[in-house]
């Protein structure tokens, strides 16, 4: 069964250097870097779409055209399933997790993440995989250091990724390249325990 990654974020050039995009940016490396077509307006669907085939597996790249809270909608419109679904992989910003690191996982609620809550409800199922990508800037023990209140947490997430954030978000994008082709090649599962190793 083919794949669909979903890379979440808001529409429009104010909002693609934020770190609220984040899942959108790494599908787009991820385009760019496997000569993937380029983005395609579907109208319809409410998605920028591009596809393509890399470790012999057919797949759809999907940027929801829709505000991060909506995402559910666009979404929706490709996976029709529970079964599809298994084949969805949802990249998405983490602010539970320290800039530079990446996890993947299955199944798990939404954290909070008001995209990831939207493609939840509107699929009706948890069971789909996550690329979580963490924006979280990290005090000098190592502890994350979130901002706390819901309007500090807005503006930073739709704040402009700082000239110190560029080169940790350059290996990202490497990475998360790098972890989407594993997932095609050897499944979530493995990929997860490969990334571990």
């Amino acid at each position: 069964m083919a794949y669909i990654f979903v890379g979440l974020g808001n529409p429009g050039s104010e909002y693609e250097h934020t770190r609220h995009n984040a899942g959108a940016r790494m599908v787009d490396v991820f385009r760019s870097v496997h000569d993937f077509s380029p983005w395609k307006e579907d109208k319809k669907r409410h998605a920028l779409v591009s596809v393509g085939e890399t470790a012999g597996e057919k797949t759809t790249l999907v940027f929801p055209q829709t505000f991060m809270n909506k995402s559910g909608s666009a979404v929706s419109a490709f996976v029709k399933n529970k079964k599809t679904a298994e084949h969805l992989v949802v990249i998405y910003d983490d602010m539970d997790l320290p800039l530079g690191h990446i996890k993947i996982s299955f199944g798990r609620s939404s954290g909070g993440h008001n995209g990831l809550e939207s493609v939840i409800k509107a699929l009706k199922t948890k069971d789909f995989i996550r690329v979580r990508v963490g924006v979280s800037p990290v005090k000098p023990g190592g502890k994350i250091r979130k901002p706390k209140g819901e309007q500090k947490v807005l503006d930073f997430l739709l704040g402009k990724i700082g000239k110190s954030e560029i080169e940790a978000y350059k290996k990202v994008e490497k990475e998360a390249s790098a972890i989407l082709l594993r997932i095609l090649e050897h499944g979530w599962m493995k990929a997860a325990s490969m990334r571990a190793a």
